[in-house]
């Protein structure tokens, strides 16, 4: 666990899931786990059977952050006979019903919950947070800034023993906030230092925290516009110069891994193309449009950043987070091809 915050989110949840009757022990880190990575470990029992946790802790867990935090503890699953339990600060009745639907277990500071197991069943939604909790100091590697830092080293992990100047210039940010966000990185175990040089700690969970905290804070921030498109059955033709435009999200996935046919089309460029708008007959979209969408995002990265290994699209992490954003299910499948085939190899599953 990382954060005072982060244990007094904890306790207050434990606190909500004994009111329901249940016998909840925090427990030691099993020798077994290696170097597996999570929040806390907590057997869960109700008269003669019992779960044993391993616990994630999320703040603001929304439909826009989901995608990610349904992948990392998926993850979990895969790599660790112990259940993953998401616990977070609240829970709304729409995203409990997601989370069930996905077989995901949680428990919040309300007294929300959805735990299954041999021999018990909890699932409570609807109760409301009794008051808002004070919002924790954020730590700068998860500011805007921060996201930004940590995007350009997760496309180039060699980037984290470069000069502060590089950095910055793949980044996109001042130079004056990469110190500070290097600096909350390595208090976090997310960059390893010695005296003399840095190295990105790039497992999974690094991975997917970013895409956490990309979906909630800096993707927002990345929309010009979105269009209906006309020819939107012909995307894959669109003459497109990289230079200037690239795909993103599911058309992305689709020339990455050739599975998952777009519903809805995303584009990064600094504005749209006068000469696409023409030729594929693109028109504002209105709040009752609900197919052949195109969304126009702004690229966030800087002009140095190296994107020739996929001249057609945007790099592979982004393309997997903007995925996971959407909830949804085709897509968050989707995600997981596109990390087997591009990023496993570098984000180890810690």
């Amino acid at each position: 666990m990382n954060t005072a915050a982060e244990t007094t989110l904890l306790d207050a949840a434990i606190r909500a899931l004994r009111d329901h009757g249940l016998a909840v022990n925090v427990q030691k880190q099993p020798k077994t786990v290696g170097r597996r990575q999570v929040d806390a470990w907590l057997r869960i029992a109700k008269g003669g059977a019992h779960i044993e946790y391993a616990v994630e802790i999320k703040h603001r867990v929304a439909p826009a952050t989901l995608g990610a935090v349904i992948a990392q503890l998926q993850h979990a699953a895969r790599v660790d006979a112990r259940t993953p339990l998401l616990v977070t600060d609240y829970v709304t009745p729409p995203v409990a019903d997601n989370l069930r639907a996905h077989r995901q277990q949680f428990a919040d500071v309300a007294g929300n919950a959805y735990l299954e197991g041999p021999g018990f069943l909890v699932y409570v939604v609807g109760r409301k947070p009794a008051q808002k909790d004070a919002t924790p100091r954020a730590n700068r590697a998860f500011t805007t800034a921060g996201l930004k830092v940590q995007f350009a080293l997760i496309c180039v992990p060699e980037l984290a023993a470069a000069p502060y100047r590089a950095i910055a210039a793949a980044a996109g940010v001042a130079l004056g906030a990469v110190p500070k966000v290097l600096a909350d990185l390595r208090d976090t175990g997310l960059l390893l230092t010695t005296d003399k040089t840095r190295r990105l700690n790039a497992t999974k969970r690094l991975l997917d925290e970013w895409a956490f905290a990309y979906a909630r804070i800096l993707r927002p921030k990345t929309l010009l516009g979105t269009y209906v498109a006309a020819g939107f059955e012909t995307w894959a033709r669109w003459p497109l110069d990289p230079v200037e435009v690239r795909w993103g999200g599911e058309p992305a996935a689709n020339l990455l891994v050739g599975y998952l046919q777009p519903g809805v089309l995303t584009l990064y460029a600094d504005k749209l193309p006068p000469l696409l708008a023409v030729k594929q007959r693109l028109a504002r979209a209105r709040p009752f449009n609900d197919a052949h969408l195109l969304e126009v995002r702004r690229p966030f990265w800087g002009k140095t950043l190296p994107l020739e290994q996929q001249p057609q699209t945007v790099p592979p992490a982004l393309v997997y987070a903007d995925l996971l954003a959407t909830g949804d299910g085709r897509c968050i499948e989707t995600a997981q091809l596109i990390h087997e085939r591009y990023l496993a190899r570098v984000f180890e599953p810690a």
